[in-house]
């Protein structure tokens, strides 16, 4: 009782009674930090063709061939015609001119043409001035039965001239 007493005697003082404490915050549930995002995948390149010095690049001129090397041939400082490889060469221009057949000629109002068919058996029409031949040789002249095709010689030398003929009708 002693301890009441006193606890009312020492209450009763005339002093500021200190500020109630602020009712606590209701508990909120902790939010867990946002997790970081993933890095997205790297896709693999999907492409058979590798990235290389050499490799093609494609365009999108629809008048142009559609593949075309990268890297431009590099031009040859030779002063003199140059000769160009096999690689370059036409069909046409891969089989001697004697080899061809003349399967036919068209006769036109203004120009005459001819099919020739070489010996793998596919066919071509040719027209005056076309290139013909492994020897550089040029058709000059197409009658309704003949094509004349002149090659150049090399040098000094004349160049011959050969006349292949259309094949009879049986």
């Amino acid at each position: 009782m002693l301890l009441l007493a006193l606890a009312l005697v020492s209450g009763c003082k005339n002093e500021e009674a200190p500020a109630p404490a602020p009712a606590p915050k209701p508990v909120q549930p902790a939010q867990p930090a946002p997790a970081p995002k993933p890095a997205p995948p790297v896709q693999q390149q999907l492409s058979s063709v590798a990235k290389s010095p050499g490799a093609l690049s494609f365009k999108k001129d629809p008048f142009k061939p559609v593949i075309v090397p990268a890297t431009p041939a590099p031009a040859s400082s030779a002063a003199g015609p140059s000769v160009s490889p096999a690689a370059d060469l036409l069909p046409i221009q891969s089989f001697e001119v004697s080899k061809f057949k003349v399967a036919g000629i068209i006769a036109g109002i203004r120009e005459n043409r001819a099919l020739l068919i070489d010996p793998n058996g596919k066919g071509y029409v040719v027209q005056v001035g076309m290139q013909v031949g492994n020897a550089n040789g040029r058709v000059t002249k197409i009658t309704p039965s003949t094509v004349q095709v002149v090659e150049k010689g090399t040098g000094r030398g004349k160049g011959r001239t050969i006349v292949l003929t259309l094949a009879k009708k049986r």
